[in-house]
């Protein structure tokens, strides 16, 4: 595909973040009433329901999507590699007018682009299916086609996509974040481990560190004396970065609003990946990804959150005390 060139920006990365993951569509539909009330327990195995739902949008999401989109607003020029399907066109008009590049965007003929089908009701209860469609098919991307990479990160995609880029990072000798993320039910726990033995830092939530270490057999703190650092995220209490035999706490920023957390750890880790590309201690690059979580949970959709650099500088300063060098 045609490489498009980056937006104007004060500073841009003389090497490249390289982000494998996803490229998907997320439908969300709402449902104005509770589940609860048409599903009948003693029914269910029989189930047949049909919910009206008036109201649906249509969201530009996936991880490496959501991720490249984080980090082009800090300034970064991150490529992503992915692979899309047939009905891609609208996804690639938007990055060409983010000046994202897609020179390792892939198109599987035949195929559909990731899709989750998402309906919500009442109680914030949701039924997803989610259509892997040409994410299946990751595996015939290389990280080696890609060039000027000095940071990578793999993202949930296809398995055996996963299993393939982690390991063309570790032997290039590429540092990379492992961020298994909805896709680490796929693996077991040798293949988990081996993963993390590769990565040179590795991002999970709390709910997925419990499940590592339930697979692995191993706890985190034993895991990442084999990282230079393992970040564990909480939600609203914060998050834990694992690194140089410390924990280094970070404080989570106090929203303006929570409207929705689809891709809030996608913004998490654009900042994480912003802080190791420019060097920074893990204070502070824990601290702007915090900052980039909250932000975009004050909005719908993974994508739809625009701040500037300026005000990004300002929530950081309000928040935390001290000024971040964007």
């Amino acid at each position: 595909m045609l490489q498009f060139a980056p937006l104007n920006s004060a500073k841009v990365y003389a090497m490249h973040t390289l982000i494998c993951g996803s490229m998907a569509y997320d439908t969300i539909m709402v449902f104005p009433d509770q589940f609860k009330k048409h599903i009948l327990p003693e029914q269910i195995h029989i189930l047949n329901v049909a919910f009206l739902v008036p109201e649906m949008r249509r969201e530009f999401g996936g991880c490496a999507g959501n991720i490249a989109y984080n980090l082009k607003l800090l300034g970064g020029d991150p490529m992503i590699m992915a692979t899309v399907g047939d009905d891609f066109s609208t996804y690639a008009l938007r990055l060409q007018k983010l000046g994202l590049s897609q020179a390792y965007i892939r198109h599987i003929s035949g195929s559909y682009t990731g899709q989750a089908f998402i309906t919500t009701d009442l109680d914030d209860n949701q039924i997803t299916a989610f259509h892997p469609g040409a994410m299946s098919f990751s595996e015939q991307n290389s990280v080696g086609d890609a060039s000027n990479v000095s940071l990578g990160i793999v993202s949930p995609d296809g398995r055996e996509g996963m299993l393939q880029h982690a390991r063309q990072f570790h032997e290039a000798g590429i540092p990379w974040v492992f961020d298994p993320g909805q896709g680490m039910p796929m693996f077991g726990g040798d293949e988990l481990l081996r993963f993390v033995e590769q990565a040179d830092y590795v991002t999970v939530n709390d709910y997925e560190a419990q499940l590592l270490q339930d697979k692995t057999g191993k706890k985190i703190e034993e895991l990442a004396k084999g990282t230079r650092a393992f970040i564990v995220t909480r939600g609203g209490e914060g998050s834990t970065i694992y690194a140089d035999g410390k924990e280094i706490v970070i404080p989570c920023a106090k929203p303006t609003a929570v409207i929705d957390p689809t891709g809030c750890g996608d913004a998490y880790r654009a900042g994480l990946l912003h802080g190791i590309q420019q060097g920074w201690d893990w204070e502070t690059t824990g601290r702007l990804a915090s900052l980039l979580g909250t932000i975009k949970i004050a909005s719908r959709g993974g994508q739809n959150h625009a701040p500037t650099k300026d005000e990004l500088k300002a929530q950081f300063q309000q928040h935390f005390g001290f000024a971040v060098p964007l």
